[in-house]
């Protein structure tokens, strides 16, 4: 791999971007370029992220962020770098990262006494740093969270996401039971699933993975598993119940309520800059990227049109008009009154760059006092109203009313083309059919069992014949491989019996 995006030298958007509907992966890395989401870094498997890709993750950032304080944790930071002895206390943590770890020999021109790994994940450092402040019963529970880079020396890179370095957030918390840890892990699962439904618009299966997918140290993994617009699955956020594998390993105790030193009962849970892919992913069509109006940097963009120099002052008296009133209603618009381009470009850059709507205001608008608005998720005609009223009083209400259905209309329509590519199997090769087909496969299976929501009535795995509990989700990962369960972590796993 030369570099990790092909961007043009000069932003055109006509004619730069593969339709999704012929090369789907093409699609992806052209409309990141086209609408400047990122850049390549100048070390292989890196990317830099530009403001409107920046601006997504803000986005994430601003809604996780009053989720994990109303739910009692506290931001905190924790060094990048960690010493390699930390790496080797947990058995599974250091066999299941050795492969991604980026390691530090060298500082000051002088060889290390120890190698320090540039940090893939903190459970290490953050029980080391538990050990110190935990003493007692009164001490707990500790819940803590800090947003982050992590690196993971990926082999096979894709934008946004899987880089050689990625953002991220990760909460790890410590308690005096079991029972504690799991209601944690639980709940801030269900946190990434309505983040998922009700901001990002991407109907997301919640669950628990199998035995073989489980994060390297933890009991039980849960996870969100979201459809992308190829029907291959993402692994979107996952929740770790750590149990004592890392507070054995660190010895990292308290004194309960009766005088007895235990070990803390611990979690971990994280979203990262992958989020951001999943959503150009579930959302889009040939003309570019949609973003759903929660997410959105830009609600709004206003675009003036004008032919003779006297009719631009009025134009642009209106425009500023309307960007006020918008503004002050606490919707996010932009004005692109660039002479440089046209409106025709202007049209199809916004729309490329998903926004979910555009105004436009010309002279007879400015007549009539009306705009024009066009809806992202609607294309061409049937997603234009004319005539719409500048008076706030009636633009405000319209504008929102519009953004909610939009958003509304984009969940929707991710959900009934999930739905529609998932088939319910009750054998083999019905399994290996419906992958085949590109679709996602839902059966029982005695040896791994994953969704929360699961259907009624007595299961027979189809692989053994045996009772099962439960049914299990089977799609292809990002890396083309069959997986099973609610998730994925394409990392480790393939298909395995």
């Amino acid at each position: 791999m030369a570099s990790l995006l092909r961007l043009p030298s000069l932003l055109k958007p006509e004619g730069q971007v593969t339709p999704r509907s012929v090369d789907f992966n093409a699609w992806y890395t052209d409309v990141i370029a086209a609408a400047e989401l990122a850049d390549y870094g100048p070390v292989r498997g890196t990317m830099v992220i530009r403001p409107y890709g920046y601006a997504i993750w803000e986005a994430i950032q601003d809604y996780l962020n009053v989720k994990f304080k109303e739910t009692g944790h506290s931001n905190m930071y924790f060094p990048q770098f960690i010493p390699y002895s930390f790496i080797e206390k947990e058995a599974s943590h250091v066999e299941g990262f050795s492969p991604e770890l980026a390691l530090v020999t060298i500082g000051g021109g002088k060889e290390l006494e120890e190698k320090l790994v540039v940090r893939p994940t903190s459970e290490t450092i953050v029980n080391h740093m538990f050990t110190k402040w935990i003493q007692s019963y009164r001490d707990l529970p500790l819940m803590i969270n800090q947003w982050a880079n992590v690196t993971r020396w990926e082999m096979r890179t894709k934008p946004f996401i899987r880089t050689l370095e990625f953002l991220w957030q990760e909460g790890h918390t410590a308690h005096a039971t079991l029972e504690e840890a799991e209601k944690e892990a639980l709940q801030m699962i269900d946190v990434y699933t309505k983040f998922a439904y009700e901001q990002a618009a991407i109907p997301v299966i919640p669950g628990r993975k199998s035995r073989v997918e489980t994060f390297a140290g933890a009991n039980r993994t849960y996870t969100i598993e979201a459809m992308m617009g190829d029907r291959k699955a993402l692994q979107a956020g996952t929740s770790h119940n750590l149990g004592q594998n890392f507070s054995r390993a660190f010895g990292t105790q308290f004194m309960d309520e009766n005088s007895q030193i235990e070990h803390v009962w611990q979690t971990s849970w994280a979203i990262s800059t992958r989020f951001v892919g999943g959503i150009i992913m579930t959302h889009g069509d040939d003309a570019g990227i949609m973003l759903p109006p929660n997410i959105a940097p830009i609600q709004v963009v206003i675009v003036p049109i004008w032919k003779k120099g006297d009719e631009k002052s009025a134009v642009m008296e209106a425009v500023s008009s309307v960007q006020n009133t918008l503004k002050e209603a606490g919707i996010r618009v932009k004005v692109d009154d660039s002479e440089l381009r046209t409106p025709g470009w202007k049209f199809n850059f916004y729309e490329m760059k998903g926004v979910p709507i555009r105004l436009e205001i010309g002279p007879r608008d400015v007549t009539n006092k009306s705009v024009v608005i066009s809806r992202r998720d609607i294309p061409g005609k049937q997603g234009k109203e004319f005539g719409v009223s500048m008076d706030p009083s009636i633009l405000v209400d319209h504008i929102k009313g519009r953004l909610v259905e939009i958003q509304a209309s984009l969940l929707q329509k991710a959900i009934a083309f999930r739905d529609s590519n998932i088939v319910d199997v009750s054998s083999y090769g019905e399994l290996k059919e419906a992958i085949a087909e590109g679709k996602w496969a839902r059966g029982p299976w005695s040896a791994r069992c994953f969704p929360f929501e699961q259907p009624e009535g007595a299961k027979k795995c189809f692989m053994t014949g045996n009772p099962a509990e439960e049914v299990a989700i089977f799609a292809k990962s990002r890396r083309k491989k069959l997986i099973a369960g609610a998730g994925i972590r394409s990392r480790n796993i393939g298909w395995r019996r």
